[in-house]
């Protein structure tokens, strides 16, 4: 009867462990979107956004291999590799925990952090050594339809010598070479920050999501593994 059960349990395993590869690459994709979807506005964002995506890739390609080890640890019914597989499994959890307490934890000060990187941006855009900036606010501008941090005035307050009788040409709503005043039927009136602030909510939902999802699997897995291990142990002391 034991030896039937475990038989069941091995298969069940397997069959996990076969959803387990599958969801390892649904994570190394859903990482690689929103690393890609980030990373365009990457200038504005400090290295700790970008930090969750890429840890997400890792661990979808670690549980993508290490359902292989479960799979054949569950046919071969072979303990030790049971052990490590769920070792592992536990390993991952807890780094995807730690991950995740880091980000809702920094969470509270991003907003700060976001606004002073597109303030100190802002005020090198007219700078001819730093055309990076100007590439990157120019890139989120066109690409939102927005214009300042909060809105257009935040150009006249950063440069007043350059922007006092216009606004830098990606603020206008039909681009030209030429700046465009802040009047709304020439240029886009709301800021690029609250656009910034929503994309970063957006993805990081995606990743919340995805955690929590793989994070249930994890826990079974573990469980399962620990179950037959501990029922192939036993079968051995009993021969």
């Amino acid at each position: 009867m034991e030896s039937c059960g475990m038989s069941t349990i091995k298969y069940i395993l397997f069959f996990f462990n076969f959803i387990f590869a599958i969801s390892g690459l649904g994570i190394i994709i859903a990482g690689a979107v929103v690393l890609s979807d980030v990373n365009e506005f990457k200038h504005f964002l400090e290295g700790r956004i970008l930090a969750p995506p890429i840890v997400l890739i890792i661990a979808g390609t670690i549980v993508f291999i290490i359902a292989f080890l479960g799979c054949y640890g569950a046919i071969k019914e072979h303990y030790n590799l049971l052990i490590v597989f769920a070792v592992a499994l536990l390993v991952i959890f807890i780094i995807e925990l730690a991950v995740g307490i880091a980000a809702a934890v920094f969470k509270n000060d991003f907003d700060g952090a976001m606004r002073q990187a597109l303030q100190d941006s802002m005020s090198r855009y007219s700078d001819t050594s730093s055309e990076s900036d100007k590439m990157a606010w120019d890139k989120v501008q066109m690409k939102f339809e927005c214009c300042g941090i909060d809105n257009p005035s935040d150009w006249q307050t950063a440069d007043p010598s350059k922007f006092s009788r216009g606004l830098p040409p990606s603020c206008c709503k039909t681009y030209t070479a030429s700046p465009c005043s802040a009047s709304p039927y020439e240029s886009f009136s709301k800021g690029c920050f609250t656009e910034l602030q929503m994309k970063v909510q957006k993805n990081a939902k995606i990743l919340i999501g995805v955690g929590i999802g793989i994070a249930f699997v994890e826990v079974a897995g573990i469980i399962l593994a620990c179950f037959l291990a501990y029922a192939i142990k036993r079968e051995n002391e009993g021969k």
